[in-house]
């Protein structure tokens, strides 16, 4: 038996789940988490019914009962993010709120969603407690999130440069400055481009959440890195359930060609919400032909937050001048995306 399919197993040893329960307690590539719960539904170790997942007799056999004696939780005051938000920032938070209440909705031919406001926020506490925003340059390689609304809250950066595809986000950012006296700059960007020359070499820190497809995870950081100043700092976000090991090794191994290392990577720091209503990325389930009902509102995306400093100048990869070819979705790998989830019940 494998990691995944014991590690499955142990969850249902302690109780029932839905598949969304489930997926909130394991963080693994989607497509192998779908084809080991269909696989061990199979072979006989678990059923469901209309409440979810159940451990079978042969299943329950396969349990040590010491183990479950063992228990790690996460932290419920900071929800494993290791960080929790002081006044100043909770106040950054209750603004931020109400200002990203008019914000475009996602559209699905840039394949956008956007964190949780509070996630928003404990980044940017995150970011202060390494001194990586008081009268720091940001550059953010698109801003789905509106990181850069939340940046001005502070007052704290001496520049914050979003560059994003986005004329809608140009357009609500523009408002924004003028309704509160912000100065976040908006260029229009597509990241196959090159990064504008002028912008080479300029900012202290990049932020990004990158497209999870190879091209995509290299062109954001690639580009990202460029803005950066010697000695400069980027931050990206990478999941289990859209980018699998080898995907992480080949970022791992890109950052570490380009004079870079890692000084943090912590699991589950933003969450994401799956239905934005004109777009519901968890269609793919009603296509996975098993019982499974409709979410009930658990946030069960969730990324990583990855911090990584440059060791003086950035070697910089060939590709930081060239115009790329990106695909916005990894058929192997992403269930999410309604084009890539037509044939899951195979």
């Amino acid at each position: 038996m494998n990691k995944l399919e014991a590690l499955i197993l142990r969850e249902l040893a302690t109780s029932r789940k839905s598949f969304w329960e489930l997926l909130d307690k394991i963080n693994y590539p989607l497509k192998d988490f779908v084809t080991t719960i269909k696989k061990l539904i199979k072979e006989g170790f678990i059923a469901s019914d209309e409440n979810g997942f159940y451990l079978t007799e042969k299943g329950k056999d396969e349990i040590n009962l010491k183990s479950l004696e063992f228990e790690g939780k996460v932290c419920s005051s900071c929800a494993g993010k290791g960080i929790v938000l002081n006044e100043k920032f909770k106040e950054v938070l209750e603004k931020f709120k109400d200002i990203v209440k008019k914000r475009p909705r996602p559209i699905l031919d840039f394949f956008q969603g956007y964190m949780l406001e509070q996630d928003v926020v404990a980044r940017l506490a995150f970011m202060h407690n390494y001194n990586d925003l008081e009268g720091k340059s940001i550059a953010l390689i698109g801003d789905d999130d509106l990181l850069s609304v939340a940046l001005a809250l502070t007052g704290l950066p001496s520049r914050i440069t979003v560059l994003d595809i986005d004329k809608r986000l140009g357009n609500f950012l523009e408002a924004i400055n003028k309704d509160y006296g912000f100065n976040i700059e908006f260029i229009e960007y597509n990241v196959a481009e090159p990064i504008p020359s002028e912008l080479n070499g300029k900012f202290d820190v990049f932020s990004s959440e990158p497209l999870e497809t190879f091209s995509g995870l290299k062109a954001f950081i690639v580009r990202g890195i460029s803005c950066l100043k010697e000695n400069g700092v980027g931050y990206f976000g990478l999941t289990r359930y859209e980018a699998s090991s080898k995907k992480w090794h080949a970022i791992q191994k890109l950052l570490v060609n380009m004079n870079c290392a890692i000084t943090d990577i912590i699991q589950g720091f933003s969450v994401y919400p799956m239905d934005y209503g004109a777009i519901n990325y968890e269609e793919f389930a009603s296509r996975l032909g098993l019982k499974i009902s409709k979410n009930p509102g658990i946030n069960w995306y969730k990324s990583a937050l990855i911090r990584f400093e440059v060791l003086g100048p950035a070697k910089l990869s060939s590709i930081a001048t060239k115009k790329l070819k990106i695909k916005f979705i990894d058929y192997d790998e992403d269930l999410t995306h309604p084009l890539s989830s037509r044939n899951l019940q195979n």
